[in-house]
């Protein structure tokens, strides 16, 4: 089985030392850094944009993950490939040309992803998941770090997964929301390959390298039951 990537959150990251700890994670094993964008319109927040994509390019040579939780995506593609973003990932629900958004990040040169909310059908997906890189499944609502994974995002990714598996491709499936050590191992069982998590790693009191390194080892480890402790899973 193809190990598991693990995508820290920079949205738990310390801002001000938002390089150091971006470097910090990479040392310590991390695959990818996933930069949240939200325009407080699309989810009710507001985070980084352009130029922190740009500054944090020549600090670290992982792919950078970039998902946009905003409206009108498409109108600043070309500003996210051109500051750095190897990945970008929309929102099936807010992209009302989304094929034509996949080509142009394609076209781009870039990965090309689409999100899911925890309440939108899983069918929505079923036209565009041949032409994706990636599907982002949200396992809480988006626009805040630190909530609960949401236990029913374990069914929602085995019926995702087979999917995926039905059309023959390879689609990564990422899994961003409540991530920790009690999350890890029953999501990747279900069918994730690639975990997004922030406050579980950046907030973590044992720092960013064991952080890491507990979670990609539970990720690893046979899920014991069928559940997940969610009252544990306050980390993103």
């Amino acid at each position: 089985m193809t190990p598991v990537k693990i995508a820290p959150s920079i949205l738990a990251a310390d801002f001000a030392r938002l390089g150091e700890e971006v470097v910090q994670a990479q040392q310590a094993g991390a695959d990818w850094i996933h930069v949240d964008v939200m325009d407080g319109r699309f989810v009710p927040n507001i985070s980084i944009g352009v130029p922190v994509v740009k500054s944090l390019r020549p600090v670290t040579d992982l792919p950078l993950d970039v998902h946009l939780m905003i409206v009108e995506p498409e109108r600043y593609l070309e500003a996210f490939a051109e500051a750095g973003a190897d990945r970008l990932t929309v929102h099936v629900e807010i992209s009302p040309h989304l094929h034509r958004t996949v080509q142009r990040i394609h076209q781009l040169g870039l990965k090309a992803g689409v999100a899911i909310n925890p309440a939108t059908p899983l069918g929505f997906l079923e036209e565009i998941l041949p032409d994706l890189d990636l599907v982002l499944l949200m396992s809480v609502n988006p626009g805040f770090g630190g909530q609960e994974f949401i236990p029913s995002a374990l069914d929602r990714l085995r019926r995702l997964r087979r999917m995926i598996e039905e059309i023959g491709g390879e689609t990564e499936v990422e899994v961003d929301g409540g991530i920790d050590p009690s999350t890890a191992g029953p999501v990747v069982a279900a069918g994730a390959t690639v975990l997004v998590a922030g406050s579980a790693i950046f907030r973590s009191p044992h720092g960013v390298a064991q952080a890491l390194h507990g979670l990609r080892t539970a990720a690893q480890a046979p899920p014991v039951g069928q559940g997940t402790h969610s009252g544990d899973s306050k980390s993103r």
